[in-house]
């Protein structure tokens, strides 16, 4: 994936419409094609005027804000975690899919984690809930506990010793044209759009970490 200046928009794993009718066609274009963009845009602009943060990966970009000069700190963080964050979302999405042992095996995980699969649909519904205004609720692992967390506008759970597997956005741009003001009925539908093969795939890979 593209992931160091200058980053660009790079098109979505699948049709805009793979998870209708949960996520409709429209709030997917409108998201990923204007939302993310400008997150983009706005990203390659601050960096365009300062060469020495061209070489920084975007991750390290949502870790390091804090150290950057003062005038940077806030459009850096904003616009880095806005490209992260989103970019993280919709990889994590998938319509019709079939589960490979991984999805299944990682469904299996974060059900035996939180007391059965309900439990962890209701924690992580609660979660996205519990956010006032906007921002993300996400299931990370943390020193290899799965664990549910949110973070606020764009901020993101990247801190060491913890990774994120899965996010779900709650700013209303992800889900008012189908759902408007019902945000707990656009979580109950994001439910059914999970990747979880994805979410898989990014538990081993922490756990490859972690051992290596």
């Amino acid at each position: 994936m593209n992931d160091r200046y200058p980053f660009v928009n790079t098109p979505l794993p699948y049709p805009f419409d793979a998870l209708e009718p949960c996520i409709d066609a429209r709030t997917m274009e409108l998201h990923h094609d204007r939302h993310l963009q400008a997150y983009i845009d706005n990203l390659n602009a601050l960096l365009a005027a300062h060469p020495p943060l061209q070489n920084w990966t975007l991750e390290r970009l949502v870790r390091g804000w804090q150290g950057l000069p003062p005038p940077l700190r806030e459009p850096v963080r904003r616009n880095a975690g806005g490209v992260y964050n989103h970019r993280f979302y919709f990889d994590g999405l998938c319509g019709n899919c079939t589960l490979s042992e991984t999805g299944r095996m990682a469904q299996q995980t974060a059900a035996a984690r939180f007391g059965g699969m309900a439990e962890f649909e209701s924690r992580i519904r609660e979660a996205g809930l519990s956010v006032f205004g906007s921002g993300y609720a996400w299931l990370v692992l943390d020193h290899c506990r799965l664990e549910i967390v949110t973070t606020a506008n764009q901020d993101t759970p990247l801190h060491p010793g913890i990774r994120p597997i899965l996010n779900v956005d709650v700013w209303e741009h992800a889900y008012y044209l189908k759902h408007q003001n019902r945000r707990a009925d656009y979580l109950a539908d994001w439910l059914q759009v999970i990747n979880w093969d994805r979410v898989g795939e990014r538990m081993w890979e922490c756990a490859r970490r972690a051992e290596g």
